[in-house]
């Protein structure tokens, strides 16, 4: 009896033969994904290569890039195209496919996957420790389009935005409510208003961070204190005045009963991300925040054997200060007085000395720790508890890791010396990270990458791509390498996060050390934060790893074909699931990305042609320049 391919693969009867087949198909992909583009940096050749070990190697540097009238080569394919090429037309036959829905449910408007998964929330077996404000992702991602508020319009510029948003922009009243009494944020008419107040803040959050420097003036804001933490931060005024120090801050707060209080930071422009102390650890390195800051954050530092302030000894840089202002700090009932003795022990225990308690004249009092900078007092901890933790094979990527109870080693570099405190700020940007590599050409490519960059952005992004500036504040870049894109942009108002993908070379303590700020993330997954709070999102050379991922994790599964997470009823049914994350990523980019904000696309022409057809069937406009740099603009319409 004959017997179908089909039959083969729909009955996995051969599954040597199945997986052998699919193996040199999926290599043939692989091979062709691997073509990569001419305007390298040189943090681009080592995400496309792979290197996160040993010495990198070392191209020369690229030319500075040039929007001239001379037509470019398009790499893959030879033909010859015009440096500004537009693709708005929707003649795609792939189009068609796509039919969008918009997400249903309560929270739709302002859905986040990784949060809202009310499912597996349901199912925790405990939330005594935040189990329910961490990431619990559903699979596959949903690929729903997020709805827009009634009355949506283009957010405020900055600085104007600083103290005030439209109301239908972030339409959430509980707020306003809850901490009127305190200034958090009041409603006037069409406008969501931020007075600057806090509840630490009785004088506003001005004379809150002058009074912070007087009480230690070495803290020097934006000078030896450049990037900060702020835990538990509310609508984040404190980080959002801070700027004027030349301060940047990472402010967090988990979603919680205070409704939509870093949507309100990030409406503001204001730089924010939704986290918590729970279970896992922050995804942050290790050693890299200068100060952290919490202001009655309602964070239990003692809980579970003091693992949340472990946690921040763990991010914050040798030398690095803790600002904490809570009751306990300056009343004296039981309960205060229990909490502050808890305390003391815990910090003792962890080598932290406080340098200083103070209280202001409204009562509001605080303190302010230092971590150690020498290892003499954690030597005392080799067989005392909390013990020292292990020392790390592998570098620090924080993602989804569980919380440790043991005191973070103080870095060293490759000769055991212990590092010093960077640069003074502004010269920390462009002089050599503490945290480099030591390898002998490190150096040398790190200031290669800053020059490529400051050409690309000046020369190519800034003047070369009709992107409207003046209309952008908060910028993200996905995969920022050395931050050398974020660098450029200093001088600009605007902010970045720089985004560090687990799967590439662990850069993001060189970008702290650069005094910028950023965090891990897998772009598999939705990220941690609401829709519309990102003005413009830069990619380079992103979309083929991504695409390659899927590839390798699909290969392999099949080594054990009947282990494979989707188990196909035909062939063709696999080849969907090895591009589903341009489609995937494509989501999130609209769900993060503003009406009206824009996607700057660096990559090969194979992937720019994929994406291509995704972004114009959300009717975003696209246009094409000098074959390698996709430009799009998102619009409002969402489907009906």
């Amino acid at each position: 009896m004959a017997i179908s391919v089909e039959s083969i693969f729909n009955e996995r009867k051969y599954p040597f033969l199945f997986a052998l087949s699919f193996l040199f198909i999926c290599a043939g992909f692989l091979l062709l994904a691997n073509n990569q583009d001419s305007f390298f940096s040189i943090s681009d050749l080592q995400r496309v290569r792979a290197v996160s070990t040993s010495k990198p190697p070392q191209p020369p540097p690229p030319p500075p890039p040039e929007v001239s009238g001379v037509p470019v080569m398009r790499p893959s394919t030879g033909m010859v195209q015009e440096d500004v090429v537009s693709v708005n037309g929707n003649d795609d036959s792939s189009v068609a496919e796509l039919n969008w829905e918009l997400c249903k449910g309560p929270a739709a408007v302002d859905f986040i996957p990784c949060l809202d998964n009310m499912k597996a929330i349901k199912a925790l077996p405990s939330r005594r420790h935040m189990e329910h404000r961490e990431r619990h992702c559903p699979k596959p991602s949903p690929r729903c389009l997020v709805q827009l508020p009634e009355g949506y319009r283009v957010p405020i510029p900055w600085p104007k935005s600083r103290d005030m948003i439209w109301f239908d922009n972030v339409p959430h009243t509980k707020l306003v409510e809850y901490k009127k009494v305190q200034n958090w944020v009041r409603k006037s008419g069409d406008y969501l208003v931020f007075p600057g107040g806090g509840t630490q803040f009785k004088e506003g959050v001005s004379n809150y961070i002058d009074f912070i420097e007087k009480t230690l003036p070495i803290i020097q804001w934006g000078k030896k204190t450049r990037v900060i933490l702020d835990v538990g931060c509310g609508v984040a005024s404190f980080g959002g005045y801070l700027l004027d120090k030349d301060v940047i801050t990472m402010s967090f707060a988990p979603k919680d009963e205070h409704e939509a209080q870093i949507q309100f930071a990030l409406e503001r422009g204001i730089p924010a991300t939704l986290a918590v102390i729970g279970t896992q650890k922050l995804t942050y390195p290790d050693n890299v925040y200068d100060l952290i800051h919490c202001a009655r954050c309602r964070v239990h530092w003692d809980a579970s054997g003091g693992q949340p302030l472990m946690e921040l000894n763990r991010i914050l840089r040798p030398g690095g200060y803790f600002v904490w202002s809570a009751t306990p700090v300056y009343r004296n009932d039981e309960r205060d007085r229990s909490v502050w003795n808890a305390m003391v022990d815990l910090t003792k225990s962890i080598c932290w000395e406080a340098v200083a308690k103070t209280v202001d004249s409204n009562g509001i009092g605080l303190v302010i720790y230092q971590k150690p900078v020498s290892s003499s007092c954690y030597k005392k901890h080799i067989e005392t508890n909390p013990p020292m933790c292990g020392i790390k094979e592998k570098k620090n990527v924080s993602w989804y890791v569980p919380l440790d109870i043991c005191i973070s080693r103080l870095p060293a570099d490759g000769m055991g010396n212990l590092q010093n405190w960077p640069d003074q700020w502004p010269q920390r940007l462009t002089s050599k990270p503490i945290s480099l590599p030591t390898e002998l050409d490190s150096e040398q490519m790190f200031y290669e990458d800053t020059k490529h960059w400051s050409a690309l952005v000046s020369d190519v992004y800034l003047d070369g791509l009709a992107v409207n500036w003046s209309s952008i504040r908060n910028v993200m870049d996905m995969n920022a390498g050395y931050g050398g894109f974020a660098a450029a942009l200093i001088d600009q108002p605007v902010w970045v996060m720089n985004v560090v993908p687990i799967h590439e070379p662990d850069t993001l303590s060189v970008i702290f050390d650069r005094g910028l700020i950023g965090t891990y993330h897998d772009w598999c997954e939705s990220l941690s934060t609401y829709p519309r709070t990102y003005d413009l999102l830069h990619s380079s050379f992103l979309l083929g790893n991504l695409t390659q991922r899927v590839s390798q994790f699909f290969l392999t599964s099949l080594l054990t074909p009947y282990s494979l997470l989707y188990k196909p009823n035909s062939l063709s049914s696999l080849f969907p699931f090895m591009i589903r994350n341009i489609y995937d990523v494509a989501v999130e980019m609209d769900r993060i990305l503003r009406p009206g904000g824009w996607l700057l696309i660096r990559d090969s022409i194979e992937m720019i042609d994929e994406l291509s057809p995704v972004l114009h069937s959300l009717r975003w406009s696209t246009t094409l320049y000098q074959g390698q740099f996709l430009v799009g603009k998102k619009g409002f319409w969402r489907p009906t």
